[in-house]
């Protein structure tokens, strides 16, 4: 029982670690590239070696960087005026590896603050493109931009990302049943229908009246939408209550607490994902920026590009 079985049990720890991978982490690493740290722990100043190495943790850390070089591309393309479909596709492009980033440093700031507020916090920063985007489009009340920007944004969280992420846990799990937690999917499943009732309500009330109360229709339907839109923030903020204060032990499980050795340590600091989280926020609202103010004469040169409008999500989750 000497070496080899030392040798015999670490092999075990391994293989533990790599089957217990959540399915998150599963279909995030397809796009993510390890870096060598070797080159950059070779330079003498402290600030400088930190600052290089988040560089290289956070820009070519994915296989998405090739597309970083079309975020200033996009701002000189629209310093210089170029033409509106350019300023379009290069925006377009520059968002995808920073809606990427995003996730990225919000697990990273997860691994600080752990399971339960770093899966909130993925969940709304995740969504900071699209919130962002959809934010732009009405103040600049661009209302079909914003419907099918949403409408994307429904059926990828509802087909795309549901069935990627079974897919992906099923593929870490491939000898085993997955197994969900009821009480969790109780709420999520609750608050889910809620949204969908608050959603249909508006358009209930529009089709059941007749032709001739279509102007009272429209007036009652536009109150009950922002009466609705004020009842989910309230609903969502007493879900953020229910999660982080009243009934926290509902969504921290014990198979969670077990596998907190096993999962990947940060590989940046607290406060440099921060930085980076909200710089690359604010760049991510100037690129909205652009693609909301230049969409719609870039949809009068190129014909197809309503489908990309209507499968924002699609691009955004990858």
């Amino acid at each position: 029982m000497g070496s080899s079985g030392k040798g015999k049990l670490e092999v075990e720890e391994q293989s533990g670690a790599a089957v217990c991978r959540t399915a998150h982490s599963l279909s995030s690493s397809i796009v993510r590239k390890r870096s060598d740290p070797e080159l950059v722990s070779r330079i003498r100043f402290r600030v400088i070696r930190q600052l290089l190495a988040n560089l290289q943790q956070v820009i070519l850390g994915t296989k998405l960087c090739v597309l970083f070089p079309a975020i200033p591309l996009a701002m000189l393309a629209h310093l210089y005026c170029f033409k509106r479909p350019w300023i379009f596709a290069l925006s377009l492009l520059g968002l995808a590896p920073l809606a990427e980033r995003v996730c990225f440093l919000t697990e990273q700031i997860a691994n600080y603050t752990g399971p339960t507020v770093g899966g909130l916090l993925n969940a709304t920063c995740g969504n900071a493109t699209e919130l962002i985007i959809s934010m732009l489009a009405l103040h600049q009340r661009k209302i079909h931009v914003l419907k099918y920007s949403l409408l994307g944004s429904i059926l990828s969280n509802l087909l795309l990302v549901l069935g990627t992420s079974l897919f992906s846990g099923g593929l870490a799990n491939i000898k085993d049943h997955q197994r969900f937690d009821r009480k969790q999917s109780d709420v999520s499943t609750s608050m889910m229908l809620l949204g969908l009732l608050c959603v249909a309500l508006p358009l209930m009330v529009r089709y059941s009246v007749g032709e001739s109360e279509s102007a009272v229709s429209s007036a009652a339907a536009l109150w009950l939408s922002r009466a609705n839109s004020s009842f989910m923030l309230g609903a969502y903020a007493a879900y953020l209550f229910f999660q982080l204060k009243t009934h926290r032990q509902l969504f921290d499980s014990p198979e969670d607490e077990e596998d907190n050795g096993l999962e990947e340590e940060a590989e940046i600091g607290l406060w440099s994902a921060l930085v980076w989280l909200i710089g690359m926020t604010l760049t991510i609202a100037l690129l909205s920026e652009y693609v909301v103010g230049t969409i719609e004469e870039a949809a009068d040169t190129i014909s197809w590009i309503s489908l990309w409008v209507l499968h924002w999500g699609l691009l955004l989750k990858f």
